[in-house]
């Protein structure tokens, strides 16, 4: 796969910029990731922020402690990943923008054109594979 380079019959002709099939190409992945994701987040938001009718005012106290206790947890963790998706549509967004500007699929590392294989697995990433490599080797020593 030579996703770097052109169409045309030069193969030494490096492509700098993804076209503008490609990019509405990206742009339709990234508003199906973007809707699914605010469905997502609203179902987390409503579990965290919900308060629950099946309350543990009936049972008993020895119960009741470990139902809140366990309330409590859940609600950490769906806020947690609340939190995470609304990172996660945030960069979504960013990727819009930077169709928009014209700078998505560029590598703000190496300043070189991003896969589309890699784009359209994660349609929001700003690291080559390479780039992205030499960051988890650079953290790992």
């Amino acid at each position: 796969m030579n996703d770097n380079r052109t169409d045309n019959n030069a193969p030494d002709v490096i492509k700098n910029r993804y076209s503008a099939e490609e990019l509405e190409e990206f742009r339709q992945i990234i508003l199906e990731k973007l809707s699914k994701a605010r469905a997502d987040l609203a179902l987390l938001t409503e579990a965290y922020s919900n308060n629950n009718e099946h309350d543990t005012n009936d049972t008993s106290p020895t119960f009741k402690v470990l139902e809140e206790g366990y309330n409590v947890l859940s609600k950490e963790e769906n806020s947690r990943l609340a939190a995470r998706q609304q990172k996660f549509i945030a960069n979504l967004e960013n990727a819009l923008i930077r169709i928009e500007n014209g700078t998505y699929g560029i590598c703000r590392a190496t300043g070189k054109l991003i896969s589309a294989d890699r784009l359209r697995s994660v349609p929001h990433a700003t690291l080559s594979m390479e780039a992205k490599l030499q960051q988890y080797q650079t953290r790992k020593s």
